[in-house]
C-alpha cells in the first residue's frame, strides 16, 4: 500500500500526526506530491522528516518559488516564501545541512509515472502551478486537456488546491464525504486530489492524506494540534497572522 502526502507547508504537528497514522496502517511506501515548505513555521524540520520517510517529493510551487521566483504569489504567501528561504540559509546551522536541503529541492522531479499512476503537484498539463478545484468539473476543455496528458496512466494524483476529492473523466466532482469507502479504480480514468497535510481548505481542519492499494483510493483525516502550529506562526514576526488563523477553520 502507498501513502500519498502533500502540501505539508512546514507544519510538523500535522506531519507527525499523519506519519503516525501511516505507520499504524502498515503502509509500505510514502510518496510526497510537493509543497513540503511554505506558509508554516518549521521548514527545516519538515524537509528533514520528508527526506527521511518519503521515497521522493515532487516539486511544488512553493519549492519552485523558493528556488526561482515567487512574483505570482499573493503577498502573504510571498512573505512566507521569503522567510522560508532565509531559514534554509541560516548561518548558525551546519553548512552541510543547508546545502543538503537546497540539493534536495533542486532534485525534485516535476512528475512521476509508475504503472497506472501519474503523480504531479498541480495538474497533468502544468505539473507545478495549475490548480484543479471543484468548479473545474464544469470546465470540460480544461479537464480534457488534463486527461490528454495521462499517457498510460489511469489515475493522476495531485495536491496544490488543498481540497480533496475525485474528478472522473466521465464528469463531475466527488468530494470525500461522498466516498466513505474510497474510490475504486475502474474503466473511468480519474484525477485524485489527495488534500493537504498541513493546511486543509475544505472546511475541515484535520490533516488529510490518501492511500492506494492498487485497486482502491482511500482518504484519511487525522486530528492534530493546529493551535500549537498557529502559536508558532504568530511568534514569527515575518509570517502573517492570517496563516495561523486559517488552520483552525480549515480554509
Amino acid at each position: 500500500m502507498i501513502a500519498f502526502i502533500s502540501d505539508i507547508h512546514s507544519n510538523t504537528e500535522a506531519l507527525e500526526a499523519v506519519l503516525a497514522e501511516i505507520e499504524h496502517l502498515g503502509v509500505e511506501r510514502v510518496l510526497c506530491l510537493g509543497d513540503v515548505i511554505g506558509y508554516g513555521p518549521e521548514p527545516r524540520a519538515t524537509l528533514q522528516r520528508v527526506i527521511e520517510v518519503a521515497e521522493f517529493s515532487l516539486r511544488g510551487n512553493h519549492e519552485d518559488g523558493c528556488m526561482n521566483y515567487a512574483s505570482d504569489f499573493n503577498p502573504k504567501a510571498r512573505a512566507a516564501i521569503d522567510w522560508t528561504r532565509d531559514q534554509l540559509n541560516l548561518r548558525d546551522q551546519p553548512r552541510e545541512q543547508n546545502f543538503a536541503f537546497w540539493n534536495y529541492l533542486a532534485s525534485m522531479p516535476d512528475e512521476h509515472r509508475e504503472g497506472v499512476m501519474l503523480l504531479v503537484h498541480g495538474s497533468p498539463r502544468d505539473p507545478i502551478r495549475e490548480y484543479i478545484v471543484p468548479k473545474d468539473a464544469q470546465d470540460r476543455a480544461k479537464l480534457d486537456g488534463c486527461f490528454a496528458k495521462f499517457g498510460e496512466a489511469r489515475l493522476c494524483f495531485v495536491g496544490h488546491s488543498h481540497v480533496p476529492g475525485v474528478y472522473p473523466e466521465s464528469g463531475g466532482y466527488l468530494p470525500i464525504r461522498e466516498l466513505p469507502d474510497g474510490y475504486l479504480l475502474a474503466d473511468d480514468r480519474a484525477i485524485v486530489n489527495i488534500g493537504s497535510v498541513g493546511q486543509p481548505r475544505d472546511g475541515d481542519p484535520r490533516a488529510c492524506f490518501a492511500t492506494f492499494d492498487g485497486e482502491r483510493v482511500r482518504f484519511h483525516r487525522v486530528e492534530y494540534d493546529h493551535a500549537a502550529t498557529a502559536a508558532k506562526i504568530r511568534a514569527i514576526e515575518s509570517l502573517p497572522d492570517y496563516l495561523a488563523d486559517r488552520l483552525g477553520q480549515g480554509r
